[in-house]
């Protein structure tokens, strides 16, 4: 239960041996009494737990938690768990023992290296939720597009109580967003009546009917311009005065939506990731003619619905979407040098990241990789590699990774399966991928898409799962080094092409 962060409930902890007695609260003090009195049989050991007192049990079963648990952490990357398994296995049963052990190990696991980033990670979170503070003076929200995004930002609007509204020409779409709402319900453990109460609030809507009453319109159609302007036009006369329209484009540019909007100081992106479930963060995307108490209600808004707001630029792929686009680009490039995609994870994943490039466009969905990927290279200076005909070709033919079933990888019951274990990485192939990701981040806090070096940390911590026990991109550049990871960028130029360009923004963090 340590090793896991479980609880557990007080039948099952009774059962387990944690606690002795379960009773009511109003029986407290009988039971007190009772157990004064000796009138209590307290927990007695099973022959499990008199088995693993004895040292050579003990040393068994540690190799096997040493390498459960290496299946979820590697040790060079949380120390933390390992630890524990060295204190248990060593002290076994003697309490006084352990817990005097524990206090040197946690001195010593307090002052090392990922315990100060993990402590980082816990003050970005904090001042990202600080920036989610304020009054959004939103009751009633309107989504248009019931597909993946926008049927999941509905129901997880409703499930935080908001009234939401969803409309979508299919009510098809309509039906099967209700139906991922009530899986998220129950994914959540509501109770039957929080159930109830979250499904009453969000509102099929196909006439469009709850848009003049919202406070906040989010369209999350498909990223095509004339789609989103033919949206806009029919929807920002029916919006009352005050409510605000915002996109949830993952890489157009708000500049290029808001030029058919009568009034685009009330416009603005919210920029959830999938699944919106799960990922904590949210970019707030403002524009050239953003309002600014917008943008602040937005980041309020996305506070009080658990998120946390990340404010951004308008930008081509803003910060996240920029910053794992050549990440993801590179895997390709080293997949047609033909090296195996899970060598390519592998080492992606002995950094520290969640999960690799190649996963990670899986789980994404080819299409939209594809989609992020061509829009990037039409508009922004830096070379980015030449997307393969090969993905065109699978996105063409309906293999789109997770949500098809298969992309890079065959998916089973929510898995990729992979087929050999990865290679050891050299550090070359791990600096493939993750420097031009890094320099993404400078190229945008040398252009002000984001203030300051901790809101790009969160951001990447918190949206894309960059390793968090690294303290965040920039805490890793400068623990690092500047000038070694220019000269790394300088080298991997000449070898392999001007996409490892520097970008100049590195002179001034150096």
């Amino acid at each position: 239960m340590m090793l896991t962060g479980r609880s557990a409930h007080p039948k099952k902890a009774k059962a387990l041996g944690i606690i002795d007695v379960v009773t009511h609260e109003r029986h407290v003090r009988d039971a007190v009494r009772a157990i004064v009195k000796g009138e209590v049989n307290t927990h007695k050991q099973g022959l499990k737990g008199s088995a693993v007192s004895l040292g050579p049990a003990r040393a068994l079963v540690a190799r096997q938690l040493r390498a459960s648990a290496q299946e979820k952490a590697r040790a060079e990357h949380y120390p933390a768990p390992y630890a524990l398994i060295d204190l248990w296995e060593e002290h076994g049963r003697d309490r006084d023992a352990m817990q005097n052990g524990e206090i040197a190990s946690f001195a010593k696991l307090l002052t090392g290296t990922a315990a100060q980033n993990l402590i980082r990670v816990y003050f970005l979170r904090e001042e990202l939720k600080r920036l989610g503070r304020g009054e959004a003076d939103v009751v009633h929200v309107h989504v248009i597009g019931a597909g993946a995004m926008g049927g999941e930002i509905a129901a997880w609007c409703a499930i935080q109580g908001f009234t939401v509204s969803l409309g979508d020409v299919k009510a098809e779409a309509i039906g099967e967003a209700i139906k991922t709402a009530a899986k998220l319900c129950d994914d959540r453990h509501l109770s039957g009546i929080g159930k109830r109460d979250a499904l009453d609030r969000l509102i099929p809507d196909p006439r469009g009917y709850g848009i003049a009453a919202a406070d906040l319109v989010i369209e999350a159609v498909p990223e095509k311009l004339d789609l989103k302007h033919n949206v806009y036009a029919s929807v920002e006369p029916k919006m009352k005065p005050g409510a605000i329209l915002a996109t949830n484009t993952s890489s157009l540019r708000l500049e290029d939506l808001a030029s058919v909007l009568a009034n685009p100081a009330r416009f603005a992106g919210l920029h959830f990731f999938n699944p919106v479930s799960k990922m904590e963060l949210v970019e707030v995307v403002g524009h050239a003619g953003s309002d600014e108490t917008v943008l602040g209600r937005l980041r309020a808004f996305t506070g009080a619905i658990g998120r946390l707001p990340a404010p951004v630029a308008s930008y081509p792929g803003f910060l996240v979407n920029r910053a794992l686009t050549p990440y993801l680009l590179e895997a390709l490039v080293l997949m047609d040098e033909g090296v195996d995609k899970e060598t390519i994870d592998g080492a992606a994943e002995a950094f520290g990241m969640p999960m690799g490039p190649v996963e990670l466009a899986d789980q994404v969905g080819l299409d939209i990789c594809l989609d992020v990927a061509e829009g990037l290279k039409k508009v922004i200076d830096k070379l980015l590699p030449d997307v393969p005909d090969w993905l065109r070709d699978k996105v063409k033919g309906g293999d789109l990774g997770r949500k098809s079933g298969k992309g890079f990888y065959d998916w089973k019951d929510g898995k990729p399966q992979k087929s050999r274990k990865p290679g050891m990485p050299s550090d070359e192939l791990t600096d493939r991928l993750i420097l031009p990701m890094l320099d993404a981040c400078v190229e945008c806090l040398r252009k002000d898409v984001v203030n300051g070096e901790d809101i790009v940390d969160g951001a990447m911590i918190f949206a894309t799962g960059f390793a968090p026990f690294r303290g965040g991109p920039m805490h890793y550049a400068r623990a690092r080094g500047v000038q070694d990871i220019v000269g790394t960028l300088k080298r991997l130029r000449d070898e392999h092409g001007s996409r490892f360009e520097p970008d100049e923004g590195w002179s001034s963090l150096a």
